[in-house]
């Protein structure tokens, strides 16, 4: 095979794979916009998962939950004792990552729903916490030094139970999945603890270890030099501010094939119930203020940031890639459809010399007229007959059957006693 057609071929087979994979909606999803001057950084995560129980078989579970339906929803904030539990718990956190960030405010949403259907039942989760962030510049910069920000605090979560005190639920343990089963059904709960889903229904859902585990490196990157103004405006900064975007989740050859995680299990009651826990893979961005470089201190990447771009950096896509690569890559799609032209022209000269007309020669037919149509004058309606067919009264149009163009009517008239003939008249004898 020739080089050039290998090479079409690769190119291709690069650009079918990329357009195949796509985003998915993450289970811990983070947003974060970073000041490098106020060190600050303002976040949201979000925490989601699904456990399904499949009683499609029928059952106590059957019997019981078909129809119910089961809420608990509410917000806190740091005033919230139990909330600065929370804030202690993630800081806590932070030191086992290795980062020297550490949590000063936080708010918090929490949603559980119970629904039973004919088949089966689910309880949702929905965790919303959106913290600031203190101390992540680990040393400031001036002109070209760079400022250098600590990024080990992405992934963050909280281990074992978290207990918020709500005035209409009481205490609500809102970390473990089995806590909103002991809320809603508590015999059910005891039959799950009970049970091989145990260990299942005990797994965190503020958890954003894979956030942390995808490195910085792998993330798509992208340069906004002239910082447009309702995307500063929004995070209250001054119009004209650059910011560099990092951004994970979706497929690519860098990152990976990005899956939804699915769990099963079972457990024993009256019968046996299969039990599921539905969660997609985490994905997050990072919009930092400043032109920023990934890099790495020791065993932890970090951020460099600059007030503005290097001189002739060209970078304005994902991927660091300047823009002459873009161009070329696209110069190269046109090249590879010339090529696969030039060589589906040449196989198709190649055959053609073996090739013969099949069916019926031109020459050999013959219009016939086939219509008079309505109103005595003669159309343009033929058809195309083989010369020396002799059947061809088998086969002959519709229009040439004779039928009569115009169908008259009789109408029955009746008898009239007086004449239409003018008063007076007389017929001559």
């Amino acid at each position: 095979m020739p080089r050039k057609t290998i090479t079409v071929i690769a190119f291709l087979s690069f650009f079918i794979v990329i357009s195949g994979l796509s985003p998915v909606f993450a289970s811990s999803q983070l947003e974060v916009t970073i000041d490098p001057n106020s060190d600050t950084a303002y976040a949201k995560m979000v925490y989601q998962r699904s456990i399904n129980i499949d009683y499609s078989d029928g059952g106590n579970l059957a019997e019981t939950m078909n129809g119910k339906i089961e809420k608990i929803s509410f917000t806190a904030i740091s005033s919230n004792p139990s909330v600065q539990s929370l804030i202690a718990n993630l800081n806590s956190y932070f030191v086992s990552q290795g980062s020297q960030a550490n949590v000063s405010d936080l708010s918090l949403e929490y949603k559980s729903t119970l629904t039973g259907r004919s088949t089966s039942m689910s309880v949702d989760y929905t965790i919303v916490l959106r913290p600031t962030i203190e101390n992540i510049v680990i040393k400031h910069g001036s002109g070209n030094d760079p400022t250098l920000l600590d990024v080990d605090w992405r992934g963050f979560g909280v281990l074992g139970p978290v207990v918020i005190n709500t005035p209409t639920y009481g205490d609500v343990e809102i970390n473990l999945p089995i806590s909103s089963f002991e809320k809603f059904t508590p015999s059910l709960a005891l039959s799950l603890k009970a049970s091989n889903a145990a260990e299942l229904l005990s797994t965190r859902l503020m958890d954003g270890d894979e956030i942390k585990a995808q490195p910085i490196g792998n993330w798509h990157f992208l340069f906004d030099p002239t910082g447009i103004g309702v995307d500063a405006k929004q995070y209250g900064f001054e119009t004209g501010t650059v910011i560099s975007s990092f951004t994970m989740g979706e497929s690519s050859i860098r990152e990976g094939l990005i899956r939804e995680q699915i769990h099963e299990t079972t457990f024993v009651s009256d019968k046996t119930y299969k039990v599921t826990s539905f969660e997609s893979s985490g994905n997050a961005s990072i919009d930092i203020l400043g032109f920023a470089n990934r890099d790495t201190l020791g065993t932890s990447e970090i951020f460099g940031v600059t007030p503005n771009a290097p001189e002739g950096y060209a970078t304005t896509s994902t991927g660091e890639f300047p823009a002459f690569i873009l161009y070329g890559m696209a110069g190269m799609a046109a090249l590879g459809g010339v090529a696969i032209m030039i060589i589906s022209q040449r196989k198709l000269k190649k055959e053609g010399k073996n090739l013969k007309q099949t069916g019926i020669d031109p020459s050999q037919l013959t219009g016939v007229q086939t219509s008079a149509s309505s109103g005595g004058y003669q159309t343009i309606r033929g058809e195309a007959r083989v010369t020396g067919l002799e059947d061809y009264n088998e086969h002959r149009s519709y229009y040439d059957e004779e039928k009569p163009q115009v169908e008259e009517k009789s109408e029955d008239k009746p008898s009239s006693k007086r004449g239409a003939l003018p008063k007076g008249f007389k017929a001559e004898k």
